[in-house]
């Protein structure tokens, strides 16, 4: 196969993400017109990882995003079950980050429905444009809750629904019927971002994510808007122990 199908079947969605790593950071910063960059800025300004503590950044990739919450002194991990993305984060540090780790980060393979880490040892998790590609979303935030620490934050940011109408109609063509186009020029796999349009399309709009954070055990759900709502930033606390 070239690209994942919509069932999201793990093995199919990590292949496709080995096939694109390559060139994936350079596709996304063409394809979001450089929006990428103050979304993980603003994704960091939620986390607000400080000095002595820990944050997992999941669907993390090549690690872009994850440089951004050791700037103010926390340690993080970069996980994700795309080798191949993991694999070129590490190349590019110039050093083998799945042993010691590099400038704060450590890169770690793992499943989100099945995450390698111990009860509530994070700080803080967050998880940028991955959530909608996992089999199971409240899985997923089931386990990103059992490993954050009583009181911990969650910070999702993903695809949403514009809010303008006629915005999000233009939105729409664009998903659908430019994105691939543009990608074919600049990818390494452009097959990929027709499943990422597909993916986005289907996805949930920025209530109904929230319910599903809220369902998987999170409190204190809350979003906002980026770009006119074509991102939404959803933040979660973990309850304390009672």
């Amino acid at each position: 196969m070239t690209r994942a199908s919509l069932d999201k079947q793990p093995h199919e969605v990590a292949a496709m993400f080995d096939r694109t790593a390559a060139r994936y950071d350079l596709v996304n910063d063409v394809l979001s017109l450089g929006q990428d960059r103050l979304w993980r800025r603003a994704t960091a300004s939620a986390i607000d990882a400080g000095p002595g503590e820990l944050v997992l950044d999941l669907a993390a990739g090549t690690g872009t995003s994850t440089d951004a919450f050791t700037q103010l002194g926390a340690r993080a991990i970069a996980c994700d079950f795309s080798l191949g993305m993991l694999q070129t984060g590490v190349r590019r540090r110039g050093s083998s980050g799945l042993t010691g780790g590099v400038a704060g980060v450590t890169f770690v393979a793992g499943d989100a429905l099945r995450l390698p880490f111990a009860d509530g040892v994070f700080d803080a998790v967050t998880i940028s444009f991955g959530l909608r590609n996992v089999a199971d979303t409240g899985q997923a935030l089931e386990e990103m809750l059992r490993v954050t620490r009583p009181g911990g934050r969650l910070v999702v940011c993903e695809f949403s629904r514009p809010k303008p109408k006629a915005f999000d109609l233009v939105y729409t063509h664009y998903l659908m019927r430019l994105l691939p186009v543009v990608a074919r020029t600049v990818s390494s796999n452009p097959d990929s971002y027709e499943y990422l349009a597909e993916s986005i399309r289907d996805w949930h709009d920025q209530k109904s994510l929230a319910a599903v954070i809220q369902g998987a055990g999170w409190k204190r759900v809350a979003w906002r808007d980026l770009s006119m709502g074509i991102v939404a930033l959803h933040r979660g606390i973990r309850p304390e122990k009672s």
